[in-house]
């Protein structure tokens, strides 16, 4: 056992081997084939989302679900948000429909308990949701994200997102090569966070932003929330030193609190050893502290995307997603037409650069992003059949379209009007 009361775990890492597997296991190349999707929704009264639900009950109704037979992963967030992560699906409509009969078994579960489901990307009614998970990595995450002010403890209890999951790509230049993909998620992705935005009203109050969860994301350590840019193009070479010198958030114990470390980066602890030796797994668990708008784990998350409203909202920013990165010709047309938001981004690293900012506060009243969505959606909906998307997908694409994306609005804008 280690002096610091946890066993390893894995084999004890040099910096070179940390290096090395950072390339190998966060951009896993080859040709798009996969598709995921993890969806957060907020737990509300069914009788007035505007009450707060007690933690007990929220409790009781965790036990319920978790004894429902899903084929997709769940887990719930420390605010008690509830999280479906659907297995890797080898097509667009297969994701969407596993997804789908999961949320209605939820649904129907937490229906005769007097709860639902609720797609917002911040909790309109309620700020701050009261944190039930007492367990040692919120503990630690929440004494970590306190340094830097309130917004973390907001993106902990009170947002909820859809991250679309989707392969590296390939190795070869090209649209689907994975330099490629990399570069478009960065662009594309505020886009994205501009055409979704849903997140206006926050604790009963308006925001200032169309997607404040992201605002959030913003306010929170630059260290581990912002995006690397690759000097050279090569996004291998600085994700992995983005990881090793972003500061640990917590130092695992098998007793007790978790240590805290200030400023301790992962390049230092391998160097010093101190408190304990890290691991392989170490280093694994300090990536799942690392919250970028795009995340390389093997395959891309792309985790800028506000939760949805309504029961199949989520469904539109998967397609939307999956289209325009994993069909060819889809994927060079959009890249061509967000090209030029680099300019807009200038050298600042996502969130945080003009771009960024841009979408979370206007959404698509931003003239610019307003251009690009009016390329990307069209394309997206041209690519759908190609996919295999049915006519249902492609219809809830076109309707978002026509409602938001044309008159360049989001689902914010509708609550901003019915919370006026």
């Amino acid at each position: 056992m280690s002096s610091s009361g946890i066993p390893p775990d894995g084999p004890l890492l040099t910096e070179d081997e940390a290096e090395d597997l950072l390339r190998c296991i966060c951009f896993k190349t080859g040709p798009p084939r996969t598709v995921g999707v993890e969806v957060e929704w907020l737990v509300h009264e069914l009788r007035d989302p505007r009450l707060p639900v007690p933690p007990r009950r929220l409790a009781a109704a965790v036990d319920s679900v978790r004894a429902v037979p899903l084929a997709s992963a769940l887990t719930f967030e420390p605010g008690g948000q509830l999280e479906l992560s659907s297995p890797p699906a080898a097509s667009l409509m297969e994701c969407v429909d596993t997804l789908s009969a999961d949320l209605d078994a939820v649904r129907a579960t937490l229906g005769p308990l007097g709860l639902s489901l609720s797609g917002y990307g911040v909790d309109p009614w309620q700020t701050p949701r009261e944190r039930v998970l007492r367990e040692p990595r919120y503990d630690a995450m929440e004494a970590a994200l306190d340094r830097t002010g309130p917004a973390g403890r907001a993106m902990m209890c009170d947002s909820a997102s859809v991250q679309v999951c989707l392969d590296a790509g390939h190795q070869e230049p090209g649209p689907l090569g994975y330099h490629r993909r990399w570069r478009l998620a960065h662009l594309l992705g505020a886009v994205l966070v501009a055409a979704f935005a849903n997140s206006a009203v926050h604790g009963g109050r308006h925001t200032g932003w169309r997607s404040a969860r992201q605002a959030l994301w913003t306010d929170l350590d630059p260290a581990r929330a912002l995006a690397p840019v690759p000097a050279d193009g090569e996004p291998r070479a600085a994700w992995a030193a983005h990881v090793l010198d972003t500061p640990v958030m917590c130092v695992r114990a098998d007793e007790g609190p978790w240590h805290v470390p200030r400023g301790l980066t992962f390049r230092e602890w391998l160097r010093t050893g101190r408190p304990r030796p890290p691991t392989e797994e170490d280093l694994r668990y300090h990536m799942t502290t690392l919250f970028p708008p795009v995340r390389p784990r093997g395959h891309l998350e792309l985790r800028m995307i506000d939760a949805q409203p309504g029961e199949d909202g989520w469904i539109v920013p998967v397609a939307v997603a999956t289209a325009l990165f994993d069909d060819p010709e889809a994927a060079e047309t959009v890249y061509r037409a967000v090209k030029p938001l680099a300019e807009y981004a200038g050298c600042q690293a996502p969130p945080r650069n003009p771009l960024w900012l841009a979408a979370a506060r206007d959404g698509l009243a931003d003239p610019d992003l307003h251009a690009a969505a009016l390329v990307a959606f069209p394309t997206a909906l041209e690519a759908l059949p190609r996919l295999g998307a049915s006519e249902s997908v492609q219809r809830a694409v076109a309707a978002f379209h026509e409602r938001h994306v044309i008159p360049g609005g989001c689902p914010a804008d509708d609550l901003r009007k019915v919370a006026s």
